[in-house]
């Protein structure tokens, strides 16, 4: 067993070594990604396009990267530069960006653009891209790399198992970040550091998986503690039990024009759950405590009708939600943000997935072209 009295850091076996042999792997073994440069065109002068770099990572926070592939290549369609993004209207960004979650990404996307696109272009190192909206610790240090060859350590879930397994860090994970970090920044090279941080997460993300990883044919494993003396690789990084997600329920109110199947809809505050996205009238809910249901919550008097349930997981609650729909005519008051979307624009609406499963309850045809 390798020796807890000494620092992860120094426990490491040849951290020298490291970068070596897993930019040799890498340049082999690579992930073809659209936001990359492969390190053959690196070879030719061709550099990472910065704002590529920092979309592709806001979109990847807390996404996985075969979820945001087919959004990253939309936006740099319609938009294929910072300067078009800072152009585009609040509402095209966010319809863009509905299905892929955390909708707090998009609104700092837009500021973040905006604020770039002003001062002539990015910072260029990872304390300067860490005051743009949306970018910590994380997203600075992987841009600052990638992009720009700044020898910072990029430490994501994937590095953090990683680097657990290489130095053996028996401690939760939670309370072993500064670890972690200290033993990435000792393996970091000075050249080729974008290179190294994206074949850390390769690793990651494809040897030294969670379940079953593939050790024998890790390209570091002669250097890895876990692997040559234990515990397990399996174990690490360790990690406390979740805690069970709180339930919640609320009701949607899917209202329906008779004259035209408009749907109403109704925009939702720019701040907070589902910021600046639309969708059905919702009670009101938060991860805390629960929104009324029935027809006596409904936003106007109708012939609501039961439509069942939806359901839906957030990061720290999971909500039902009692959907009613009703076929209104006339023009009754609508509530605040509220507006009546024609049925074939509403596909191309802000709808988070939550929002279009709670209308799907309702009117199940309500999407097919």
């Amino acid at each position: 067993m390798a020796s807890f009295q000494r620092q992860p850091a120094e426990r490491l076996v040849k951290p020298s070594a490291i970068a070596p042999a897993l930019l040799d792997w890498y340049d082999r073994h690579a992930r073809t990604l659209p936001w990359r440069v492969a390190s053959s065109d690196l070879a030719k002068g061709i550099r990472p396009d910065p704002y590529r770099v920092w979309l592709s990572e806001i979109m990847l926070q807390q996404t996985t990267v075969a979820a945001v592939k087919g959004y990253f290549e939309k936006f740099v369609t319609t938009w294929p530069t910072v300067g078009d993004l800072a152009a585009a209207t609040d509402d095209s960004v966010m319809a863009a960006w509905a299905g892929l979650g955390y909708y707090s990404r998009a609104r700092n996307l837009l500021a973040a653009a905006r604020q770039v696109n002003e001062a002539g272009g990015f910072p260029a190192d990872a304390a300067g891209l860490k005051a743009l909206p949306g970018v910590g610790d994380y997203t600075s240090a992987a841009i600052a790399a990638i992009a720009f060859d700044e020898p910072v350590a990029v430490v994501d879930g994937n590095v953090e198992r990683v680097a657990s397994r290489l130095a053996a860090i028996e401690v939760p994970v939670k309370t072993a970040k500064k670890q972690i970090q200290t033993v990435v920044s000792c393996i970091t090279p000075a050249v080729r550091p974008g290179d190294f941080a994206q074949a850390m997460m390769d690793l990651g993300a494809t040897i030294c998986t969670p379940k079953r990883p593939a050790c024998a044919l890790c390209p570091v494993n002669a250097y890895c503690v876990a692997f040559k003396e234990g515990p397990d690789p399996t174990t690490l990084p360790v990690k406390l039990p979740r805690k069970a997600r709180p339930a919640r329920l609320a009701g949607a109110y899917v209202a329906e024009r008779s004259s035209d199947g408009a749907i109403m809809l109704v925009r939702r505050p720019a701040s907070g759950l589902l910021g600046g996205m639309a969708g059905p009238y919702l009670t009101d809910f938060s991860s805390r405590h629960d929104g009324a249901t029935g027809e006596d919550a409904a936003p106007f008097a109708g012939d609501w009708i039961d439509c069942g349930t939806a359901e839906h997981g957030f990061t720290h609650f999971q909500l039902t939600l009692e959907v009613m729909s009703a076929r209104i005519d006339g023009e009754p008051a609508l509530p605040d943000g509220a507006f009546w979307c024609p049925r074939d624009e509403l596909i191309h609406a802000a709808l988070p997935t939550v929002m279009k499963k709670a209308i799907a309850a309702a009117i199940p045809n309500a999407f097919h072209a």
